[in-house]
């Protein structure tokens, strides 16, 4: 595939991308976090995006009909790519151990790894859920 080939699949990308990271913006100003306490919001949008992440791999690849072969890219990349924030999260949690936060900063460290865990795990079992039910309905 050249690089006119794979035009469409960075457009659709990037247009994830923007809408992602708007949606996250948004979040961030609905639910602001202080400087200095626990980061919430950042959490819940990983944690989010990480369910969205399973539900999308199952219908990517268990559906009985082949999805668009730009929706992947322009959900999975994209969006969710934008929506997610690790760069952030690494950085809250410098923040936290270097304020003297250490057990908030260790909390966070963990918790969002085992949140972001178990919300691909939570969103590929409510995929498969979803498909077993349109399966035989």
């Amino acid at each position: 595939m050249g690089t006119r080939g794979q035009a469409p699949v960075v457009a659709v990308v990037a247009a994830g991308g923007v809408l992602g990271a708007t949606a996250r913006y948004a979040a961030g100003l609905l639910w602001p976090t202080a400087p200095g306490a626990f980061p919430w919001t950042v959490l819940l949008v990983n944690a989010l995006g990480c369910a969205a992440i399973g539900l999308l791999t199952v219908f990517a690849t268990e559906a009985p009909t082949a999805p668009h072969p730009l929706l992947r890219p322009f959900l999975g990349t994209g969006f969710c790519g934008g929506f997610t924030t690790f760069s952030t999260y690494a950085l809250d949690t410098r923040r936290l151990l270097g304020a003297d936060h250490t057990a908030a900063g260790v909390l966070y460290l963990g918790g969002t790894l085992v949140a972001a865990l178990a919300a691909v795990v939570a969103g590929v079992a409510a995929g498969r859920a979803l498909w077993v039910r349109k399966e035989t309905a």
